[in-house]
């Protein structure tokens, strides 16, 4: 027969599961996992957020780069872990829409497996030439291509990447042949069309303001519905004649499809707050990026816009991944 000490003792010891459990949240550092490779757009942002989860949280945010596939093994690790709010995503217009409608056989999809936190930050594209293009607005670029079919080329950081899905969307809008120069990465890119090697491209504003400003390559739309303080003489897509080319490039923040409301409401003041922070804020409008730091609803439901937005275009494209 047990003693009265023992029988105290083991009651004790099978409540301290119920006992930790019973704890609020977060009571453990927080895993932020980044789909991508350390120094890209979306590990800045993650790391920018994660930064500011002890002030906000009273945890630690550590931030895991777990690179490949388009993003979609990040996805699908964070999709699988357990709904309890330590384990999130920060992921961008790849990960979280243009994979789902690029990759039939994708082992994740957006809008069924993650709990959207919030849209962090966007930036838009901007069509830039190479310095010596005769072309000098977007109506002149769609006249040329008119003209002269498979005669013009724009390069891309990649095929499905924002701006060869934005490339694809005009040339769909504007009926033109313009041919599609995948490259592994935007610097390559970059670089050709400051060579004179290409022609055309919509690359993220943050990643050529600065060659545009130093004449190494001609500015001729933004992807916005506004005009952008970095390029206020450069005129909106809208103003170009084409307003249904509105196209921004994006980081968002999502958990598992099963987590708590409660926890998902913590995780979104918490990135919210880092994200409106004014030295997050600072930053981030210095690489070209405009903070959102909106509800979970709200990045639900331009996340599922997106999907289909993509879906549509690359079906319509006949696109496949390389």
């Amino acid at each position: 027969m047990k003693s009265l000490s023992a029988i105290v003792v083991a009651a004790l010891l099978s409540a301290c599961p119920l006992a930790s459990q019973a704890q609020p949240f977060p009571n453990k550092p927080i895993r932020v996992v980044v789909p991508f490779v350390a120094g890209g757009s979306s590990d800045i942002v993650a790391r920018a957020i994660a930064s500011k989860f002890q002030e906000f949280l009273g945890q630690p945010g550590v931030v895991e780069n777990r690179p490949g596939a388009n993003g979609a093994i990040a996805a699908e690790f964070v999709a699988k872990s357990d709904p309890d709010g330590y384990t999130i995503l920060v992921g961008s217009i790849g990960v979280f829409s243009i994979n789902a409608a690029l990759f039939k056989d994708l082992r994740y999809q957006p809008v069924r497996d993650f709990a959207p936190v919030t849209l962090a930050v966007t930036t838009p594209n901007v069509l830039v030439t190479k310095p010596g293009l005769a072309a000098k607005s977007l109506k002149e670029v769609v006249e040329a291509a008119k003209k002269t079919p498979d005669k013009m080329s724009y390069c891309s950081s990649g095929t499905g990447s924002s701006d060869h899905l934005t490339g694809e969307l005009l040339k769909q809008m504007s009926e033109t042949s313009i041919v599609h120069v995948p490259y592994k990465g935007g610097a390559a890119c970059q670089t050709d069309i400051m060579g004179g090697q290409i022609d055309i491209s919509f690359q993220n504003l943050g990643a050529v303001t600065s060659y545009i400003k130093g004449g190494r390559m001609n500015a001729l739309a933004v992807t916005s519905k506004v005009r952008h303080p970095s390029l206020p003489d450069v005129p909106t897509v809208a103003e170009a004649g084409f307003p249904d080319l509105v196209v921004t490039s994006w980081q968002a923040v999502a958990a598992p499809a099963k987590t708590p409301r409660d926890v998902v409401a913590k995780l979104n003041e918490a990135v919210v707050k880092a994200l409106r922070s004014p030295d997050v804020r600072e930053r981030m409008n210095q690489i070209g990026f405009d903070v959102v730091a909106g509800t979970p609803e709200e990045f639900g439901a331009f996340m599922q816009e997106e999907v289909n937005r993509w879906t549509q275009v690359v079906n319509r494209g006949g696109i496949r991944p390389e």
